[in-house]
């Protein structure tokens, strides 16, 4: 469930990059919405294994 909720933060953390890049068009911050991004994705696949493990464990 950590995992989780740091996937949870770091979403909510990027929602200002997001608005910034869409919104006025902010090229950095596009830049720091990728890496956020990216390390959702990373963070995302940690989750889906943990939720195998502890499925087959059951």
């Amino acid at each position: 469930m950590k995992t989780f909720d740091s996937l949870k933060a770091l979403v909510l953390g990027a929602e200002e990059d997001a608005l910034k890049f869409f919104g006025k068009g902010n090229k950095t911050a596009g830049t720091r919405l990728r890496i956020a991004m990216q390390q959702a994705k990373i963070l995302a696949q940690q989750i889906r294994v943990e939720v195998s493990a502890k499925k087959n464990k059951v």
